[in-house]
């Protein structure tokens, strides 16, 4: 039987650097994109249907290209390594002309690229772990994109506040569209960033060939029908068979990223609200609250890839399970009391490494100690719990289809915050944070209903 190698920690470091730039492209458009739109005239109720790209993109081209890359060998190119570039490619190219966006239809056209190239390289990603690393090593695999996740989601969210530390650029610098100078240098280094990292991975790392079997498979398959029926015949047996673990994380799944979304829509309003007092972009306050929520997003961000590798201990001792719902517990309550804590009063303050005087940091910054928590397993655990329980020759289709748990809940989100649910908040920005957080307290709920024989062993 074939074995795969054990890799050393830095071979896993390098096979993953690409999903460094892939979270820098992320965190840019998570912390930019609704300021973004303000800034081209959008209303705030119009904010979650600009945020569709995302969520559709995803839904669509994960399943499907999960499902393509399965069956895909090339001896010179390899199986998942094609797909990397092409996203990057792509999401570079979006990141490039974004800040250039004269109208609101155009920035969430540029949006609707940038997501489908960061998910046609993202999902094959997942499935890069499973097909490279032996089963013991998958959690080392996964966390550690969990670190680079936390690695650029940080990096792209500090780089404004950095830039205009260091004295590049002033906080009213803008462009004749409106949108701050130090937003377009920032989406400049992320599209460098998205294509140079991917280059290391795919250059540094090796694929395992098909074994002779395998590759009969692949050959038998592609007798039967073109790559878009094979596709969808793939996709639709891979539901009625779908494990049982899966199966009972979609709850898991659907309250964390309904949560999630909330956040990444409202956070810079609920924070110009709760902390300045306005809604006016035209104000210091709502520039202000951008760039706070960079630092905030960054600062969840550091504490994510500061305790990935932490977890990984954790994981074998009380299982993936219980990592999974004591992180959401911590996340849940960090961003419910996001609108409880303050900018004005100061916990500590650290040398300022981009200037002269100290940096204090405020007793906002106690949220992202547990969202940074409850982000890095989520990045990891369910990974790590479905990994165990599906398929290898079906690993890329399985993982697209995951996936679909996240985008689902997402559009979700957006017909149902659009439709009503902002409304039953009472149009208050501030209220969506807060519901955030109870949301992830019932992902946590949801994920002891999970069935493990002993600790991270499913039941299939």
């Amino acid at each position: 039987m074939f074995q795969k190698a054990k890799l050393s920690f830095w071979q896993i470091w390098t096979m993953n650097f690409g999903f460094f730039g892939i979270q820098f492209s992320f965190g840019l458009q998570q912390s930019n994109m609704s300021a973004i739109y303000k800034y081209l005239g959008a209303e705030e109720s119009e904010i979650p249907i600009l945020w569709l790209a995302g969520p559709v993109t995803g839904l669509i081209l994960q399943p499907i290209i999960g499902a393509i890359s399965d069956g895909t060998w090339s001896p010179r190119f390899g199986r998942r390594k094609p797909f990397f570039l092409i996203g990057a490619i792509c999401a570079s190219v979006a990141l490039l002309f974004m800040p250039y966006s004269p109208s609101i239809w155009i920035a969430a056209s540029l949006l609707w690229i940038l997501d489908a190239g960061n998910n046609i390289a993202m999902e094959p990603y997942r499935a890069f772990v499973s097909d490279i690393l032996p089963k013991k090593q998958h959690s080392l695999g996964f966390l550690m994109q969990s670190f680079f996740t936390g690695l650029g989601t940080t990096l792209a969210n500090f780089t404004p506040a950095i830039l205009i530390s260091i004295g590049f650029f002033a906080l009213t610098d803008t462009m004749d569209n409106g949108i701050p100078v130090a937003t377009y240098w920032a989406f400049f280094i992320g599209a460098f960033a998205s294509i140079a990292s991917i280059l290391v991975s795919v250059y540094t790392t090796k694929e395992y060939p098909p074994t002779p079997e395998e590759l009969a498979a692949i050959k038998a398959e592609k007798e039967h029908g073109n790559i878009l029926t094979r596709t969808w015949k793939d996709i639709v047996t891979a539901f009625k068979e779908m494990p049982l673990t899966m199966k009972q994380l979609i709850p898991v799944k659907f309250f964390t990223w309904y949560a999630m979304f909330c956040y990444w829509q409202y956070l810079t309003s609920a924070m110009s609200l709760s902390f300045f007092g306005t809604l006016d972009t035209d104000t210091a306050g709502f520039k202000e609250a951008q760039v706070l929520t960079g630092q905030v997003n960054g600062s969840y961000n550091i504490v994510c890839f500061m305790v990935a590798f932490a977890l990984v201990p954790l994981a074998y001792k009380i299982g993936a399970k219980g990592v999974h719902f004591f992180a959401l517990i911590l996340g849940g309550i960090g961003v419910f009391c996001i609108p409880y804590l303050s900018v004005t009063e100061v916990l500590f303050s650290i040398p300022n490494p981009f200037g002269s005087g100290a940096t204090p940091i405020y007793t906002l910054y106690l949220a992202t100690v547990g969202l940074g928590i409850a982000w890095a397993s989520m990045l990891a655990m369910p990974y790590q719990l479905l990994a165990g329980s599906i398929p290898k020759e079906k690993t890329g289709v399985y993982m697209g289809i995951f996936n679909m748990f996240i985008v689902i809940p997402m559009i979700i989100q957006i017909l149902t915050m659009q439709g009503f649910v902002y409304e039953l908040l009472g149009s208050n920005p501030i209220n969506v944070i807060k519901m955030a957080g109870v949301f992830l307290g019932l992902a946590a709920v949801f994920t002891l209903f999970i069935k493990v024989k002993r600790k991270n062993q499913v039941v299939q």
